[in-house]
């Protein structure tokens, strides 16, 4: 499971990483799609972290049931 999580995190990293190179292109090109295209990627910018988080909660919960219902077996 630690694996996982160290994968989601450097993942995370990395695709945010890309999603502020991404804002500091479409901010500074002059295209007719770049103001939505600053929305989109700074939505993102919140929603990753968000989802990510959410992720680690929820596999710390499972956890926590698994170390649990191993030690209720003898």
């Amino acid at each position: 499971m630690k694996k996982i999580k160290q994968i989601a995190c450097l993942l995370g990293a990395v695709l945010l990483a890309g999603i502020y190179v991404c804002t500091l292109v479409f901010a500074v090109t002059d295209q007719t799609q770049a103001k939505s295209w600053v929305s989109a990627s700074l939505y993102a910018t919140v929603a990753i972290p968000v989802l990510l988080y959410a992720f680690l909660l929820i596999t710390r919960q499972l956890n926590r049931r698994k170390k649990e219902e191993e030690e209720k077996q003898p």
